[in-house]
């Protein structure tokens, strides 16, 4: 290890005090210790160094020397997530000052596409909230085995991802708060589905969907279109039985039509409906 130039210190003794300085919040310190650094070009070069350099410039808030630093380097990936959190947090902070409010979760997408990461702090898989799609791919496939992981098995999945224990319970609890969600509206949409009151619109969308006809507000199968010629304009169709309620078959009705007890209706308001189709 040879000493640098008229400065007394190693280069990796130099990156050993920014990296202590960095990981003891001594910004201020940190900086000052930068800027006493003698000008060698092998030294400033230094990862250590070049992510010291940066979180100096984010915390002084000049944003521009950060980004000009980060995309200039190609960085460790072990050091990748500290320095996509200070691009990401600069871009809010000018998105925020620009817009003189601050930023909602859609306003931050909307920053994370025109802003993205460069590669030399990226390496190229695609995120989603900040994790990574292998790391959910984990999540997903554990949480079908078990939605309620222990503490034990969520430090495990912890060290599995790459995330903190604190993301991981944060991740299980999220999903399982959308699943019943998800049930409560599937079970609401099932008894709206069930209303007498629906009934019949739902059979006339669903008639027309499968081409179908409709008529006094009851289902005509595609299967009874032929039959519909063993009637003559005027012959009425025979009415089911004066019960309250729908027939359950053509067979109750001694016809081939499903039609309202209510109406008995004239044939010619379908014959009308088929020449019109």
């Amino acid at each position: 290890m040879s000493m640098l130039p008229t400065f007394g210190f190693t280069q990796e003794q130099v990156a050993c005090v920014c990296e202590v300085l960095q990981q003891g919040g001594n910004i201020e310190r940190l900086g000052r210790f930068l800027w006493s650094l003698p000008a060698c070009e092998h030294l400033h070069k230094n990862e250590s160094v070049l992510k010291a350099k940066a979180v100096v410039a984010f915390h002084r808030g000049n944003f521009r020397e950060l980004y000009k630093i980060l995309e200039s380097h190609q960085f460790s990936p072990h050091n990748h997530a500290k320095l996509q959190q200070l691009w990401l947090k600069a871009h809010y902070i000018e998105a925020e000052k620009l817009r003189g409010r601050p930023l909602g979760a859609v306003g931050k997408y909307r920053v994370r596409r025109k802003f993205p990461l460069p590669r030399s702090i990226w390496d190229g898989e695609e995120t989603s909230y900040c994790f990574k799609e292998k790391s959910r791919s984990v999540l997903r496939e554990w949480y079908a085995h078990n939605p309620y992981p222990s503490p034990r098995e969520k430090r495990e999945l912890a060290e599995a991802t790459g995330l903190t224990t604190t993301q991981v319970s944060n991740w299980f609890k999220n999903r399982r708060q959308r699943d019943r969600a998800a049930e409560a509206k599937e079970r609401e949409s099932t008894q709206d589905f069930k209303s007498p009151n629906l009934v019949g619109a739902v059979s006339q969308r669903q008639s027309r969907r499968q081409g179908g006809h409709y008529c006094a507000g009851w289902v005509i199968g595609p299967d009874y279109r032929e039959e519909m010629g063993l009637y003559s304009t005027g012959e009425e169709i025979p009415a089911a039985p004066a019960t309250g309620r729908r027939a359950k078959n053509r067979h109750e009705l001694n016809g081939p039509f499903a039609i309202s007890s209510q109406t008995g209706f004239n044939l010619s308001s379908c014959i009308s409906e088929k020449k019109a189709i």
